[in-house]
């Protein structure tokens, strides 16, 4: 019996002291594990793309670029925002397979001429404030997209259906990437857009598509003939300069020849009036003659002294002509003569 109990004793003891041993061991093990803890949380790495924004006790401590940064375990958090460009449409979706879903709650906008036209955007954004993207908003993609619908519709009611199907879309983009970024400063929200650009712009409807349509093909046709003239035109143009340019050397050439007659004439009748002042009488007469010759070529002419009347025989039919008003016109030449003397 005595045995018995030193057997007891010897076994009870063990378990004490093996007890002992584990629950040291299960105690190093939670002091390693927390130490790991601490350990593992007190140091985060930053990629180039990203920033970190430290937070202690509520209060933004600092923001981090890229690299291996140190912080106090569980008194610090860190955030990290991802500061590469996105981009979003405005009007239509992306499903899983790639295809574009239209939302037309977005897309379809009034015109400055009272017709709707379904537009589509594609929008490019990125951080510019990490602290002002993770506090400053819950959701700050969707206010930014608000306000650029806000924007695309106060920009697009100035112009007319027309404008913005075919000849506006760039300054629509200009403008409404204009009204974004003042929209988003004033928001605080810590993003900004870096491009926004027109994806497509149509009628809401078929029909009005197809006419539409019909009015680009003639704008198109328009725009054809509109060369064709231009092109006709620098064709023409140098011919008729130079049809001109003829035309002007030989009216040049003209001139010069009745400046020259008219000359002439002038020099004639000059010297014919220096001439009728020496002898007026026989210049007048001399000048009779010739108007008469010009006059009636071939006529004859037969002068009197306007007294003596007489009766002149026709030509005879040989040819030959008679002796009497052959001296009657020898007398009255040399009376004349006689009389200018």
């Amino acid at each position: 019996m005595k045995k018995d109990k030193v057997v007891d004793v010897d076994f009870s003891e063990s378990i004490k002291n093996n007890k002992g041993k584990i629950g040291g061991l299960i105690t190093a093990i939670i002091v390693a594990i927390i130490a790991f803890v601490i350990i593992s949380g007190s140091f985060y790495s930053v990629e180039e793309e990203e920033q970190a924004v430290v937070v202690q006790f509520g209060k933004v401590v600092t923001t981090n670029t890229a690299g291996l940064y140190f912080k106090l375990p569980i008194i610090q958090s860190v955030y990290k925002v991802d500061m590469t460009t996105h981009g979003i449409g405005i009007g239509y979706a992306v499903d899983d397979n790639g295809q574009n879903i239209t939302i037309d709650d977005e897309g379809i906008m009034i015109t400055s001429d009272f017709n709707f036209v379904d537009i589509d955007f594609y929008m490019e954004y990125k951080v510019s404030d990490p602290v002002g993207y993770l506090f400053n908003s819950e959701d700050p993609e969707e206010i930014m997209k608000n306000v650029a619908l806000a924007a695309i519709r106060s920009t697009v009611i100035n112009y007319s259906v027309d404008e913005v199907i075919t000849t506006g879309k760039s300054q629509i983009q200009a403008e409404v990437k204009e009204i974004l970024a003042k929209e988003l400063m004033n928001q605080d929200i810590g993003l900004m857009v870096t491009n926004i650009s027109v994806q497509d712009a149509e009628p809401p409807t078929a029909e009005i598509i197809q006419a539409f349509k019909a009015v680009e093909t003639a704008k198109q046709s328009k725009e054809t003939k509109i060369n064709n003239a231009n092109k006709y035109k620098s064709e023409q143009i140098p011919a008729a300069d130079a049809s001109a340019d003829a035309i002007i050397q030989a009216a040049e050439a003209a001139k010069e020849a009745r400046i020259a007659e008219a000359e002439g004439e002038t020099a004639r009748f000059n010297a014919m009036y220096e001439e009728y002042k020496k002898y007026p009488l026989i210049t007048k007469q001399r000048m009779f003659y010739e108007a008469i010759e010009n006059v009636l070529p071939g006529a004859k002419v037969i002068i009197t002294d306007g007294q003596t009347q007489e009766m002149l025989p026709l030509e005879s039919f040989t040819g030959e002509e008679s002796a009497a008003p052959k001296n009657s016109l020898a007398n009255d030449t040399a009376s004349a003569e006689g009389g200018n003397n």
